[in-house]
C-alpha cells in the first residue's frame, strides 16, 4: 500500500513538475475549428489523398491529443461553454461567455493573459467577431446571444487585430446598452476600422507595421462567403487574413493570435459535406501559413490546432455504399447547400407549374447528379435515388399550395434537402444529426514545446497551458 501511494506521489509530482517545466513561448498561435472533430479531419484528409497526392497539413503535426469536450451543464456542448473551456481553462454552463457557471464571474483567457504580459494580440474568425468561440477570448456575458453587448467587449479588449467576420447586431438602437454602433465606438477608440466589402480590399491589403490597433472586417453583420461560392469574390481568405495578421502583430515581445474556421459548424449542422470539404481546406491552408513563420522562427513558435466540438455527427460511410469510399465524388458539388436552397426557391417562383423533369437541370448543373447517363457514370441516379427525389418534388410542391392558401411562409425546403442527402450517399457518407454531438475532438500541435499536447487531455487544459506559455 505504502509503494502504491509512493507511486501516486511521484506521479501527481511528475505532472506538477511537467506543467511547471512550460516556458514562454514568442509566438503562439491556436486554430480552432467550430464543429471540427476526427470525422471531418479524416474527410478532408481523404479528399486530398485522392485528388493532391497528400494528406491535409493539420493531420501531419507531430503530437496529438484526444480531447474531452463536455461543458458544466451538459455532455454535449455548446459553442459558448466549449470556447470558454479552451479560452479561459475552466468550465462553464452552455451560453455563458467567458464566465462561470453561476454567471457572477468573469474568467480571462489566454489572449487577456497574452495582452497583460505585452504581447500582441489577434483575433481572426471567418464568422462574426462576436460570435460565440471568438468572443470567448476576449467576452465576459451570460448569454451568448448578447451580441451587442459582446461587441462592446469586443472594443474595451484593446486587443490589436481583430479581423474576418463582421459584427453580428454591430447598430443594436433598441438594446438597453445602446451607446452607438460598434464599428464607430471601435474607430473612436482608436481602431483603424476597415469593412472590406465597402470597397476595402485595397485598404486591408495595404495595411503595415504601425497601424496601430485593426478591425478589418467584411463588414455589417456577415460571415465571410463559403468558399465553394466565393470564386470570384474579393474577400480574403482565412490564410491571408492570417498572413495579414502576421505582418501586423510581429514584435520584439511576440503575439498570440487565435484563428477559427466558424463555418465548419454550419455546414454540419446543414450536413453539408461539399461546402464542408472547402471550409475545412481553407482552415488548413490558414495554418499552413502559421507553419511557414514557424519555419522562419523555429524556436520560437507553436501552432495549436483543435476543435471545439463535432457537429453532425459525421460518418465516413454509407450503409448503400458498403466499404467503397467516394468522397471524391463531391468535387461535384458547385454550390453551397445555402445558395442551393435560394435557387430551389428561385425555380418555384418563376416557374410555379413545373414538373419533376424540369427542375433536373438545376440538380445536375449544382451537384453534377446526373438523370441520365451511362451506366457505369458514377453520378448517374439510381432508380431509388429518383423516385426519392420526386418524391421530395412532390413534398415541395404541397407545402408551397399549402403555404399559399393559409397566406404562411413555407418552412423548410424539402427538395433542396433531399437532393443533399443524395448527394452524400453518393459519396459514401451518413450524418446522425443536425446538432452537435458528444464526440472528443482531435488537437494537434507543432513547434515548441508541441509535446505538452498529446495523449488524453480535456479542452480546459488548452488554456492552462497556453496561459504558461504566454508568460
Amino acid at each position: 500500500m505504502r509503494k502504491i501511494l509512493m507511486l501516486t506521489a511521484l506521479l501527481l509530482m511528475a505532472v506538477v513538475m511537467s506543467a511547471a517545466e512550460l516556458k514562454p513561448v514568442k509566438y503562439v498561435f491556436l486554430f480552432i475549428g467550430d464543429g471540427m472533430s476526427i470525422p471531418q479531419r479524416m474527410l478532408i484528409d481523404n479528399y486530398r489523398k485522392i485528388t493532391h497526392g497528400e494528406p491535409a497539413y493539420i493531420n501531419r503535426m507531430p503530437y496529438a491529443a484526444i480531447t474531452t469536450t463536455s461543458s458544466a451543464s451538459a455532455f454535449i456542448t455548446d459553442s459558448a461553454a466549449s470556447g470558454t473551456a479552451i479560452a479561459c481553462g475552466e468550465k462553464t454552463k452552455n451560453g455563458r461567455i467567458g464566465m462561470n457557471t453561476a454567471g457572477d464571474k468573469d474568467l480571462f483567457s489566454v489572449a487577456t493573459h497574452a495582452k497583460q504580459n505585452g504581447r500582441k494580440v489577434g483575433i481572426v474568425s471567418s464568422v462574426t467577431l462576436n460570435h460565440a468561440t471568438p468572443a470567448s477570448f476576449y467576452g465576459h456575458r451570460q448569454n451568448r446571444g448578447q451580441y451587442y453587448e459582446i461587441g462592446l467587449d469586443l472594443v474595451a479588449s484593446e486587443f490589436d487585430y481583430f479581423a474576418g467576420g463582421g459584427i453580428s447586431k454591430h447598430n443594436d438602437t433598441g438594446n438597453e446598452a445602446f451607446r452607438g454602433d460598434i464599428y464607430d465606438l471601435a474607430a473612436q477608440g482608436g481602431y483603424h476600422v476597415i469593412e472590406i466589402s465597402s470597397g476595402g480590399r485595397a485598404a486591408f491589403d495595404a495595411l503595415a507595421p504601425g497601424e496601430g490597433k485593426v478591425l478589418a472586417s467584411i463588414g455589417g453583420d456577415m460571415a465571410l462567403p463559403y468558399v465553394i461560392d466565393n470564386l470570384k469574390c474579393e474577400v480574403p481568405s482565412l490564410a491571408e487574413f492570417v498572413a495579414k495578421g502576421i505582418e501586423l502583430l510581429d514584435n520584439p515581445k511576440g503575439f498570440f493570435m487565435m484563428v477559427e474556421g466558424g463555418m465548419i459548424d454550419w455546414c454540419g449542422h446543414a450536413n453539408d459535406a461539399g461546402t464542408m470539404l472547402g471550409e475545412v481546406a481553407a482552415f488548413d491552408d490558414a495554418v499552413k501559413v502559421a507553419k511557414a513563420f514557424a519555419d522562419k522562427h523555429p524556436e520560437e513558435t507553436l501552432i495549436v490546432v483543435t476543435g471545439d466540438h463535432e457537429t453532425g455527427g459525421l460518418t465516413l460511410g454509407f450503409a448503400n455504399s458498403g466499404y467503397q469510399s467516394k468522397i471524391d465524388l463531391l468535387k461535384e458539388q458547385r454550390c453551397s447547400s445555402v445558395i442551393f436552397a435560394r435557387k430551389v426557391t428561385e425555380f418555384f417562383k418563376t416557374k410555379p407549374q413545373a414538373s419533376f423533369e424540369d427542375i433536373q437541370p438545376l440538380v445536375t448543373e449544382n451537384f453534377g447528379l446526373k438523370f441520365t447517363a451511362g451506366k457505369d457514370d458514377p453520378m448517374l441516379l439510381t432508380k431509388g435515388e429518383k423516385e426519392k427525389l420526386q418524391a421530395a418534388f412532390d413534398k415541395h410542391v404541397a407545402a408551397l399550395k399549402e403555404a399559399a392558401e393559409k397566406k404562411t411562409r413555407m418552412r423548410g425546403n424539402p427538395f433542396a434537402s433531399a437532393v443533399m442527402q443524395v448527394m452524400n450517399s453518393k459519396a459514401g457518407l451518413g450524418w446522425a444529426s443536425g446538432d452537435h454531438t458528444a464526440l472528443p475532438v482531435n488537437t494537434t500541435a507543432d513547434g515548441v514545446q508541441a509535446e505538452a499536447f498529446s495523449g488524453m487531455i480535456d479542452n480546459t487544459d488548452i488554456a492552462k497551458k497556453l496561459k504558461q506559455m504566454v508568460r
